[in-house]
């Protein structure tokens, strides 16, 4: 996203939300404005939650991660073996923990999550493990085990440095299958998202901006909002029902069954 519509894009939405997340697809650490953002972000009182895979990290990037702007920075480790299955992860686990050992000592405050997101994936119990001994070992800590990620995800380790382990997921698809006509989502109301071209979509993981509700380049960001398109998909969530072809066939919307169930008791 270019730094015009980057501002423009920021100043809408400060009015409504304390914390912007660089995400929904993407490596944030590519873009060449990359600490510029994120200064930008702090003039305006916004906090960043940040998402990275960690493969591009250096001392000009952790200096940017220091920075009063962000609040959370989460870790994408599974990440690595996806991309480099036959490389050694130990310089780039290093570098990670150097980050961290930093942040510890200079931003106290600062969230730190190490996800591992691929819990059920072929060979994921196996390098999973080995992962979990080098963050034992990197950080010097104990790893508390986690045997049922239904019920406990993640995982302290020290200061506000956190395990978080998940399953892995589909990204919703549109050539995919429905799966139910119910259900609930938090898109249109705990977070929406907005692509590099400043088109608006419901959900973080609409990465193709398949329910396109307006662009920012030429609309607001309420008006946006506020269309019929966008009310109806939001009440729709509301008394679980999947108004949009893309959410009928979003397999991580399976994670909010029970609470539609809940939500159709009596």
């Amino acid at each position: 996203m270019e730094p015009e519509l980057f501002k423009k894009v920021v100043m809408a939405v400060a009015p409504l939300t304390e914390e912007v997340c660089f995400h929904l697809m993407g490596e944030p650490l590519l873009h060449p404005e990359f600490e510029a953002y994120l200064n930008f972000c702090d003039t305006l009182g916004l906090r960043v939650n940040l998402t990275t895979n960690g493969i591009l990290l250096d001392e000009k990037k952790i200096k940017a991660l220091l920075s009063p702007a962000l609040s959370q920075v989460n870790f994408s480790l599974q990440s690595f073996e996806s991309n480099f299955p036959d490389k050694d992860n130990s310089q780039y686990l290093q570098t990670i923990f150097d980050f961290t050992h930093r942040a510890l000592r200079e931003r106290s405050e600062l969230y730190i999550n190490y996800r591992l997101w691929n819990e059920g994936a072929p060979g994921a119990k196996i390098s999973n493990a080995r992962m979990v001994e080098k963050i034992r070992q990197g950080l010097e800590v104990d790893v508390e085990p986690i045997t049922d990620i239904r019920w406990k995800k993640g995982t302290h380790l020290k200061g506000r440095v956190y395990l978080h382990r998940d399953s892995r997921f589909e990204w919703p698809n549109p050539h995919h299958p429905i799966r139910s006509t119910q259900g609930f989502c938090h898109g249109l109301s705990s977070h929406i998202g907005i692509l590099v071209d400043g088109t608006v979509v419901p959900c973080c993981l609409d990465k193709e901006g398949v329910i396109n509700l307006g662009n920012c380049r030429s609309q607001g960001l309420d008006t946006i909002l506020q269309s019929s398109r966008a009310q109806t998909i939001h009440q729709g969530f509301q008394n679980g029902i999947l108004i949009e072809d893309l959410c009928q066939k979003c397999t991580f919307i399976a994670r909010f069954d029970n609470k539609v169930k809940r939500m159709s008791i009596p």
